[in-house]
């Protein structure tokens, strides 16, 4: 009776090691499957930011405007500073800079706010969870460049 003890107690210990392994594989599939999704799911995009800038269909129309305030900016500037001294100039001159920074922010707000809009829509399309500039990745990452441009040109 003893013996039937003993042999009960190897085919127990039997049983529990091989629902054991059997967790121990199965906890292993799972696991496996979660990093390959986890993987697909958290895809990097990259774009060259500053080629979809300079893609955007209002560019040319943004340069040329700026080109016409620098110009009416340094007549005036002539115009004004005529009569001051040295450090009169240099006070004038740094406002006038400041109003054409001002002037270039507010023509490029809406380009930089249709850029980011076009870049939210592909990288949804495409499932990308985060998008770098191009010029901050040394390797890898999903290239969105001229999709981002031809969604620029749809609209």
């Amino acid at each position: 009776m003893i013996q039937l003890e003993k042999k009960q107690i190897k085919i127990v210990s039997i049983v529990i090691a091989v629902i054991f392994i059997g967790s121990v594989v199965a906890l292993a599939l799972t696991q496996s499957g979660n990093i390959a999704s986890a993987a697909s799911s958290s895809s990097v995009g990259v774009i060259d930011y500053q080629q979809v800038m300079a893609a955007h269909p209002d560019v040319q129309n943004l340069q040329g405007q700026m080109e016409t305030a620098i110009n009416d900016v340094r007549k005036e500037f002539e115009e004004k500073s005529a009569g001051m001294n040295d450090q009169e100039k240099a006070d004038y001159y740094q406002q006038c800079q400041q109003r054409l920074a001002q002037k270039q922010q507010s023509l490029l707000e809406p380009i930089k706010n249709a850029v980011d809009a076009a870049i939210k829509k592909v990288s949804d399309k495409k499932g990308l969870s985060v998008v770098i500039d191009k010029m901050a990745v040394i390797y890898g990452g999903q290239d969105i460049t001229q999709d981002v441009i031809s969604e620029l040109g749809k609209k």
